[in-house]
């Protein structure tokens, strides 16, 4: 994924049925941190390997934290738990959407094979054109018009009852 982190974060803060303090930073904050390893490719790594290889988009690093974060966070902040839960959510939800076109290390720790579920060939003069031409990019586009389309019917939604949104009366 190029671009879809942000509004698929914005599409899962839609999901609950409350709203909950945090939630929607919670949620955007969780879909694009993974892609925050992109300053050390660039600023400190210069790019000397693939970013998918940080700690930040191993699966397992992910599966550590929650393991030891959301216990705690239940017994001493428990009002931040539903922000918590979805902002890891949206960490795995980034993880899941950059193996569609990329790749991600989900067997480590046993094999840093990186894994993805179509390769995208490098058919263009450089890997971003390249993306942007391959079949893939239209689940993207998806994903856009989805966080458009809730974004802007959120007013219409939030202002009527249950019961209409519902189409009962």
């Amino acid at each position: 994924m190029l671009t879809a982190h942000l509004p698929s974060g914005y599409i899962l803060a839609q999901v609950p049925r409350r709203t909950f303090p945090g939630l929607l930073p919670a949620a955007l904050i969780g879909a694009v941190f993974p892609d925050l390893d992109m300053i050390c490719f660039y600023f400190v790594d210069d790019g000397a390997f693939h970013h998918h290889r940080y700690w930040v988009h191993v699966p397992v690093f992910w599966a550590g934290v929650a393991l030891v974060t959301l216990p705690l966070i239940r017994l001493f902040a428990h009002r931040w738990l539903n922000a918590a839960l979805v902002f890891l959510a949206a960490i795995f939800m980034h993880l899941v959407l950059d193996s569609i076109g990329g790749d991600i290390m989900w067997r480590a720790p046993f094999d840093d094979t990186l894994m993805s579920l179509v390769k995208v060939p490098a058919s263009q003069s450089h890997w971003i054109l390249s993306y942007l031409l391959h079949w893939t990019f239209l689940f993207e586009l998806a994903i856009w018009v989805i966080a458009l389309t809730l974004w802007l019917r959120r007013g219409r939604v939030e202002n009527r009852a249950p019961a209409e949104v519902f189409g009962k009366r």
